[in-house]
């Protein structure tokens, strides 16, 4: 019998802010969302660096997740 692993699929949303793991090589860890979906998209907030990563890849880069004020 084929047991299968648990699905978890974190909310990620557009304009929020993570920090990963690795550096970018300009030095910076904060990164903000643009796009997501199957691949996640963001921006380097150092340096405005884009980066696609799927999005199993981008859940395992990420460090935490920074709070945000609530939009009105």
């Amino acid at each position: 019998m084929r047991v299968s692993k648990a699905f978890f699929l974190y909310p990620f949303e557009p304009d929020q802010h993570v920090v990963l793991r690795k550096p970018h090589p300009c030095g910076g860890t904060a990164w903000t969302i643009l796009r997501v979906g199957m691949d996640v998209t963001a921006r380097c907030d150092t340096c405005g660096r884009l980066m696609t990563l799927t999005r199993r890849a981008f859940e395992k880069a990420v460090k935490s997740i920074r709070e945000t004020e609530a939009k009105p």
